[in-house]
């Protein structure tokens, strides 16, 4: 399964990384890209700067059928609104929330993450 991701701040490319699967970068300048395989999005929590962006990609071609679930990444400190986008997309899409996670992510969550991504399979 692909891993489509964005990272306003390098913090969530950093956690790709470490999940050593195959990915997507979307970029604010070219979200139009239709995918046509099953995906999962794992985003940061910036209000629209990530929700527009994301809904742009996801409303593409045929991509909403092949949405499989999202993480969001984000900081504790934010209280409510932590991974709010991961959360406010799982909730529209109606697809599953597969974890959330916080800056770039420790082992256990990549671990985490992981396992959800198999389990949706």
């Amino acid at each position: 399964m692909k891993v489509v991701y964005i990272s306003l701040t390098g913090q969530t490319r950093k956690f790709i990384k470490k999940l050593s699967m195959d990915s997507l970068e979307l970029t604010p300048t070219n979200p139009y890209i239709a995918l046509g395989e099953p995906f999962i999005i794992v985003t940061p929590t910036y209000d629209k700067q990530a929700t527009d962006l994301l809904n742009d990609f996801i409303e593409t071609a045929d991509n909403k059928k092949y949405f499989k679930g999202v993480a969001g990444g984000g900081n504790l400190n934010f209280g409510k609104l932590f991974a709010f986008t991961a959360k406010d997309l799982a909730y529209d899409y109606k697809v599953p929330l597969l974890h959330t996670f916080e800056f770039q992510g420790n082992d256990e969550d990549v671990a985490k993450l992981k396992k959800a991504v198999k389990d949706i399979g």
